[in-house]
């Protein structure tokens, strides 16, 4: 039986199958640090997926000799370890791997080929290195898109989990799983979803928040974008910029809170801020929403209710006697400092010291409209829950 010139550079191959191998082990040895300094048993992958490689090109080699045959290189190439492949390594030194084994092959093909076959044995390890190059990005890029969709739907849930209140080392170990880090602030924002195309819009709100050196879990529930800021210091502060990958309409920000296991309150306080800040027509953006307590507490938020109650209904009741009466006959009278002084048989300095002493006192100055419906509403709280009015 007559044997071809390719036929027995085939033959050549598979004999020096086990030597080829061993050399691409040992370079890699020689010529790649990150290969050296990786554990043993992820070296083991490495050699194997050498292995793999090599008897993946004797394979196509082989096929290709077929006539008409156009075989072509697939993810397949390296056998049964993409996914460890993806794993221990990155793109770049995977490629290098590849570079690496092909030289080793190369490198043999005077002393492998056949009398005469040498330029096809050569022209075919080029080829099969340029594929096997596409090969390995392919199962990359697939590892990266499953990574994607997999975290997507993890992200979700902690979302969901921390606006339910969830509050389980779960809910630590998922986020850590996201590159959430040990942020020590946390505020929750809320607003509209964005337009098409979302993914664009998250991108850059993540690319933001990464710039500015914070964390960030997002989620998109309907119509409604929910943000998780993280920073060592002022999470709040990172909004302003954020602000441009919301939808249409207003943007809420709950109050900072410590650590992620209590992101829930920020996040209570921001979707009650959002489904109540269309009553506020003129409300910034974005708004804080210890700002919308008044409309929280016409939704029937209790926390707005008790909040209220704390920061301006009580001062008023436990500091100056005449506060309270104070700020109620102004704000009765629509703001007119005369009309309280007669009211009230004072001076209208001695009103306008005691608002002062009022805006000092809980942060919400009568004098400006907006400051004296706060007050008002938190007056009217707070004498319908006291018993001893």
């Amino acid at each position: 039986m007559v044997t071809t010139a390719d036929e027995a550079t085939v033959a050549n191959l598979r004999a020096a199958r086990g030597a080829l191998a061993a050399e691409a082990v040992r370079r890699m040895e020689d010529a790649l640090p990150w290969y050296r300094a990786m554990s043993a048993q992820d070296r083991s992958w490495v050699g194997l997926i050498a292995h793999a490689a090599i008897s993946a090109f004797i394979a196509w080699y082989a096929d290709r000799q077929a006539p008409g045959a156009r075989i072509e290189v697939t993810a397949d190439v390296f056998g049964t370890a993409p996914r460890e492949l993806t794993r221990s390594i990155s793109l770049q030194h995977a490629l290098e791997m590849v570079r690496t084994v092909v030289d080793a092959v190369e490198e043999q093909v005077p002393a492998i080929a056949a009398p005469g076959a040498e330029p096809h044995l050569r022209e075919a390890v080029l080829r099969y290195s340029r594929d096997v190059a596409f090969a390995a990005a392919e199962i990359y890029a697939r590892a990266a898109e499953s990574r994607g969709s997999w975290d997507a739907r993890l992200e979700a849930l902690v979302v969901d989990a921390v606006l339910r209140g969830a509050e389980s080392e779960d809910l630590r170990s998922r986020a850590a799983a996201l590159n959430w880090g040990a942020a020590t602030k946390v505020v929750v924002v809320a607003g509209s979803a964005p337009a098409e195309p979302v993914d664009e819009s998250l991108e850059g709100l993540r690319r933001s928040t990464r710039g500015a050196g914070g964390d960030l879990l997002v989620g998109v529930q309907g119509e409604r974008l929910v943000a998780i800021l993280g920073h060592g210091e002022d999470p709040a502060g990172l909004v302003a910029e954020q602000v441009q990958f919301f939808g249409p309409g207003p943007v809420v920000v709950g109050p900072a809170v410590n650590g992620l296991m209590a992101a829930a309150e920020s996040a209570r306080a921001a979707i009650s801020g959002l489904n109540a800040v269309r009553a506020w027509p003129g409300a910034p953006r974005p708004v804080d929403s210890d700002d919308l307590l008044p409309e929280r507490l016409l939704t029937g938020d209790g926390e707005a209710r008790r909040t209220l109650i704390e920061q301006a209904y009580r001062p008023l009741t436990e500091g100056s006697a005449h506060l309270l009466e104070t700020v109620w006959t102004y704000v009765e009278l629509g703001g007119s400092l005369e009309g309280a002084a007669r009211a009230l048989f004072v001076h209208p300095n001695t009103v306008r010291y005691r608002l002062r002493r009022v805006s000092d006192i809980t942060r919400w100055d009568p004098t400006d409209a907006r400051g004296a419906f706060v007050l008002r509403i938190a007056i009217i709280a707070g004498r319908v829950s006291d018993p001893q009015v």
